[in-house]
């Protein structure tokens, strides 16, 4: 019998192992159509206005009880039908983000992080922020209480709206949302207690 799943119980709110991932490879990317004129010029046309990361986590296996976590984390996931946490070493702080400024009534912001440089910039959605690592600030100020984060959507919910001007802030770690981008895993043996593997590729998830 077929194994249905699908909206939002396709994703476990579960980290593949921080250990394997500090190991893996990977980073965004993007989708860009070149078309070339006969003279050389170029056109470009950029097909995403964000990144969408992708990751090969074959080479963070180092030993035989990653090995052993490993294949249990992906028959859990079923391959590539269930998305989950992953943590890119690479990439993993929200320092100082500007979230937003206060109306007097909005109570809601969803975490970002921005990416700047040479006047250009990319607003990233944090969707998925570790719990315990969250500091929040108004004009600066650290806020002791008085909020709750969602770690499921990284929205921050005042109990009182940030008075009109008053700008929002936080401080965060977060993990990237996945899934694998593939439905088997392929290891040979090499030697007693040594396994080669092809690639074990994760795709971003968009939020």
């Amino acid at each position: 019998m077929p194994f249905f799943m699908g909206g939002d119980m396709a994703f476990v709110e579960v980290r593949f192992p921080a250990d394997i991932s500090y190991g893996s490879s990977g980073g965004p990317g993007y989708a860009t159509d070149i078309v070339e004129t006969v003279a050389g010029h170029e056109q470009r046309n950029a097909n995403w206005a964000a990144a969408r990361a992708r990751y090969n986590v074959a080479h963070g296996v180092r030993t035989q009880e990653q090995l052993d976590e490993l294949i249990a984390f992906f028959r859990a996931r079923r391959g590539r039908a269930h998305g989950f946490r992953f943590k890119d070493w690479t990439d993993f702080k929200g320092i100082a983000q500007l979230i937003g400024t206060g109306n007097g009534s909005q109570t809601a912001f969803q975490l970002v992080k921005v990416y700047t440089s040479g006047g250009e910039t990319e607003t990233r959605v944090i969707a998925k922020p570790v719990a315990g690592t969250l500091a929040v600030y108004k004009d600066g100020v650290l806020q002791g209480d008085g909020y709750s984060v969602n770690t499921v959507t990284g929205i921050i919910t005042f109990s009182v709206a940030p008075a009109n001007g008053v700008a929002v802030s936080a401080d965060f770690e977060f993990d990237v949302p996945v899934r694998f981008d593939t439905d088997r895993l392929s290891a040979s043996l090499e030697a007693y207690g040594v396994h080669a593997w092809s690639d074990i590729p994760l795709v971003e998830l968009r939020t």
